[in-house]
């Protein structure tokens, strides 16, 4: 069980990273945004090529972002029913949904997704709008979000199976803020930075 945890863990590390770059790309699609905005009104250019990136760009923020947000368990969740449970009880709900929903579907999608990305890379595909761009980049953000999604999905599935047999306590796949005030602090305490106060 020791060497899945350090699989675990590589794995955290791995999407911990991916996750804090793909941040970014939420504000570098904003500033291609107001700034294409300016030019056309301003000097009335305009190009397809910045529209088709700023889509690219957001699909790299929710397909690399999503991993991340299950290592956070920031995913929403239904809690009518299995908040009221035991932490045990919540385990095995998890499990079930990693199990039989979480990696089948996500291995479908990447299953199917590969010819999908490699048609566009070995054919050159290119946007059909006038001075667009190379298809195969956006294509292959589904390949990788999905693949780290599934290595993810079997960290958490690692988890969870170390906190049933007592390796691991329930705090350590759950997240502790329950407002965004408190995720606030929390990714301001991880990243040694001071906290805003509360107003």
């Amino acid at each position: 069980m020791s060497f899945l945890m350090k699989i675990s863990r590589l794995i955290d590390a791995v999407n911990d990273f991916i996750g804090q770059w793909a941040k970014w790309l939420i504000l570098l699609a904003v500033l291609i945004c107001a700034g294409n905005a300016i030019i056309r009104y301003a000097f009335s250019i305009s190009s397809n090529a910045w529209l088709e990136l700023q889509w690219y760009l957001f699909a790299g923020v929710f397909l690399l972002g999503a991993p991340y947000t299950l290592r956070r368990d920031e995913h929403v969740r239904i809690d009518v029913v299995a908040g009221h449970l035991s932490e045990r009880k919540q385990v095995w709900i998890d499990i079930f949904g990693i199990l039989f929903f979480l990696l089948p579907i996500c291995s479908i999608i990447l299953w199917l997704s590969i010819p999908y990305f490699w048609l566009s890379y070995a054919g050159h595909e290119m946007s059909g709008n006038a001075g667009g761009l190379i298809r195969w980049p956006a294509k292959f953000l589904i390949v990788a979000g999905f693949f780290l999604i599934i290595l993810q999905g079997l960290s958490e599935l690692i988890k969870r199976v170390a906190y049933l047999k007592g390796l691991l306590p329930f705090s350590a796949f759950r997240k502790h803020a329950t407002d965004p005030a408190e995720e606030i602090a929390a990714i301001a305490q991880a990243n040694s930075l001071p906290p805003t106060p509360k107003q």
